[in-house]
């Protein structure tokens, strides 16, 4: 199972394809946020839990966990549902928004056998998103390379020894230290996200810095045949500093540095351009 995040009215659901039963599960708690707008979603589907639970429900009896990434970027367990228990779901919360994520979650069903049919149709739908997000051609081309440099990254890991997760996030985490001198929570809150995907708020020069830091980690792991979070910790640290050591020289060059503040949250929320720590 991969964990992906699907886009509703530009709200994120996060989203989990099962390969063995062949169907979408979707975060409850993401989907409650959506239908209710309520400030506390975890709390909205306590409550509703209890009382559905003491209703007989069988709704609740077949809410399943899976460990998803939380706006901490760190994994949790998660009350998911498939698309039968969504569709359950969306009748139990009253709602204007019911019949059109209705219509989403039908169309996020159809699309999911197009890409198996033709998995080309996956990256035009990609762009399609960041196109409606109002990114740039050149934005978008940089973060779908970037994407593609990540993905052979975490099929090396998955090859070697490295547990999915747990420790991708460690060996993300000490490759974005290295390259940028902040850790990827600090990079966040730097730029006013929370349960945002840090990668598609960030400027082109971070996302290339991003990309040479995990190409370049890839390529000396492989040179080293790295197994296991140890020997992929020397690769990552390694990786990383050759992305610092181009970092630092560009800024050397120019005076501005390549980790900014810069986000695509909506007007009003921009914060001031920041000072690497190293």
């Amino acid at each position: 199972m991969g964990n992906e995040i699907k886009i509703f009215e530009q709200k994120q659901v996060r989203s989990v394809w099962d390969e063995k039963a062949e169907k979408w599960l979707f975060s409850v708690v993401d989907v409650i946020a959506i239908l209710t707008d309520s400030s506390n979603p975890r709390n909205y589907w306590k409550v509703l839990k209890s009382r559905l639970s003491k209703e007989g429900s069988q709704l609740v009896t077949n809410c399943n966990q899976l460990k998803m990434k939380s706006a901490d970027n760190k994994f949790y367990n998660t009350d998911v549902f498939d698309t039968e228990g969504i569709l359950r779901l969306v009748q139990s919360v009253p709602s204007p928004k019911a019949e059109p994520f209705k219509v989403w979650l039908s169309k996020i069903g159809y699309e999911r056998m197009q890409e198996m049919a033709d998995p080309s149709t996956a990256i035009d739908r990609a762009r399609e998103i960041y196109k409606k997000l109002g990114r740039s051609e050149k934005w978008i081309q940089q973060r779908m390379s970037g994407q593609e440099t990540r993905n052979k990254l975490t099929d090396y890991w998955s090859d070697h020894g490295v547990e999915e997760n747990k420790e991708f996030a460690i060996l993300t985490n000490i490759i974005h230290q290295e390259w940028a001198g902040i850790s990827v929570q600090e990079h966040k809150q730097i730029k006013n996200l929370k349960s945002q995907n840090l990668r598609d708020h960030m400027s082109e020069a971070e996302l290339i810095f991003t990309a040479l830091a995990e190409l370049s980690t890839r390529q000396i792991a492989e040179t080293e045949k790295a197994t296991g979070i140890s020997a992929n910790t020397k690769a990552a640290k390694q990786g990383g500093n050759i992305a610092k050591q181009a970092r630092k020289q560009l800024e050397n060059k120019t005076g501005q540095n390549v980790v900014t503040s810069e986000n695509f949250l909506p007007p009003g929320k921009q914060l001031t351009q920041i000072k690497n720590k190293n």
